[in-house]
């Protein structure tokens, strides 16, 4: 008998979105485009869903006027992929991506419970290959905040970068967005 290796197809943004615009992939359809791979999203329990909005409130207070905050949008960060973090930070407001979606979000947001290590490694080497600047990671499982700066190469890493700048926030402390140094944004106020 004959063995073949399995192989995988990647996908690009352009075929990821005619995917959904023929109706291969349901609009609800749980997924995402990362680095040409279908990923299957986390179910999302209350926990989740509450931090979700506790965040999305707590990131629109701190930015203000001129800021959009995005909630489980999608945004572009390369012809390959197309994640849909939980919360984003963009400049402007919602009529200046008519055209498509974000690129350059100044704060990104994952809340984890069970796709705590996949937001780490593989999202966290997407948005650093990206060269996105503010990565923050609301760890319900061990109820603190991770805030993941300076994106930099690393063969080692998922997609050959990682974040060099690691910092860890429990309940009590505060943290500011790197686009808005001024705004300090207690980590209890994320955690439901």
């Amino acid at each position: 008998m004959t063995t073949y290796p399995v192989r995988t197809r990647r996908w690009t943004r352009k075929e990821y979105r005619l995917l959904g615009e023929r109706g291969v992939l349901p609009e609800d359809e749980p997924v995402e485009l990362i680095d040409g791979q279908l990923i299957v999203a986390e179910p999302k329990g209350r926990p989740h869903v509450t931090a979700v909005a506790l965040t999305a409130e707590g990131l629109r207070r701190a930015f203000g006027a001129g800021w959009h905050v995005f909630q489980q949008e999608p945004i572009a960060l390369d012809d390959d992929s197309e994640p849909e973090p939980d919360v984003s930070v963009v400049p402007g407001g919602p009529r200046d991506y008519l055209v498509d979606h974000p690129a350059r979000p100044v704060l990104v947001v994952e809340v984890a419970e069970t796709s705590l290590d996949f937001d780490r490694h593989h999202k966290g080497s997407a948005y650093a290959r990206a060269g996105l600047p503010d990565y923050w990671i609301v760890n319900l499982l061990d109820r603190r905040l991770e805030v993941y700066r300076r994106p930099g190469t690393d063969p080692a890493a998922e997609f050959g970068w990682r974040y060099l700048g690691v910092e860890i926030f429990a309940p009590g402390t505060a943290v500011a967005p790197l686009a808005r140094r001024n705004a300090l944004i207690a980590v209890a106020d994320l955690l439901p």
